[in-house]
C-alpha cells in the first residue's frame, strides 16, 4: 500500500488504480480543498459547486481503471474539473453569476483573513479591504482568465499544466494568465 505522505500524487493514483482504496483517501485529502474552491470560484454557487465537485471525484473513480501517468495528477484532476464545468455551462447556457459582496444567504462564503491579536485595528481593516477587493476583481474577470488565475494560485499549476487541463495552447494559457494578473494588479493599485 502506497498511502504514506511521501508518495507522489501520481504514485497514489496508480496505487488506487491497482486497488488501494487508501491511496484515494490520501489524494482526496490533499486536493479536496483546492478543487472545491476552484469549482466555487468558477460557478459561484455553493450548491452547484458541491454537485460538480462530487461529480469530479466520481469521474475520477470511474476513470481509475484506465489511468496512466501522462501529466501531473493536478493537471489530471483539474482537467476533469474543467470538463465538468464545461458540461455544466453547456447544459445551462452559461455560468451562474453572483457578486461576492452579495449579502444573501445563497452567496458563497469566503473566509476573511484573520489578523494576529497584536496587529493594529487599522492593519486588520486594510487586510480585509484588500481581500474583499481581490475577490471583487477576481469575480469581474472573464471566465477563461479567472480559470487560469485560480488554477495557478489554488492548484499551483504551471502555464503548461493549465494549457493541458483546459485544452488550449501554452500561449493562450499564458495570455489568459497575463491578462488576469494585469487586471488584478491594476484594480489593486487603484485602491491603495
Amino acid at each position: 500500500m502506497v498511502t504514506d505522505a511521501a508518495a507522489s500524487d501520481e504514485q497514489l493514483m496508480i496505487a488506487y488504480r491497482d486497488g488501494d482504496a487508501g491511496a484515494f483517501d490520501t489524494l482526496y485529502r490533499r486536493h479536496k480543498g483546492a478543487v472545491y474552491r476552484y469549482m466555487l470560484r468558477q460557478c459561484r454557487d455553493a450548491g452547484v459547486a458541491d454537485e460538480l465537485f462530487q461529480d469530479v471525484w466520481m469521474n475520477l473513480i470511474r476513470a481509475r481503471a484506465s489511468y496512466t501517468v501522462q501529466a501531473k495528477f493536478t493537471t489530471y484532476i483539474y482537467k476533469l474539473a474543467h470538463n465538468r464545468l464545461i458540461d455544466h455551462y453547456r447544459k445551462h447556457g452559461q455560468a451562474t453569476m453572483v457578486s461576492f459582496d452579495d449579502d444573501s444567504e445563497d452567496a458563497p462564503v469566503i473566509a476573511e483573513p484573520q489578523a494576529a491579536p497584536r496587529d493594529e485595528p487599522e492593519r486588520h481593516l486594510d487586510i480585509k479591504q484588500q481581500a474583499a477587493k481581490l475577490l471583487e476583481l477576481l469575480g469581474m474577470l472573464p471566465e477563461p482568465q479567472r480559470e487560469a488565475f485560480v488554477m495557478q494560485y489554488e492548484g499551483g499549476m504551471s502555464v503548461e499544466e493549465i494549457a493541458d487541463a483546459t485544452g488550449v495552447t501554452r500561449e493562450t494559457a499564458k495570455s489568459r494568465l497575463r491578462y488576469a494578473m494585469a487586471k488584478i494588479r491594476q484594480g489593486l493599485a487603484t485602491c491603495q
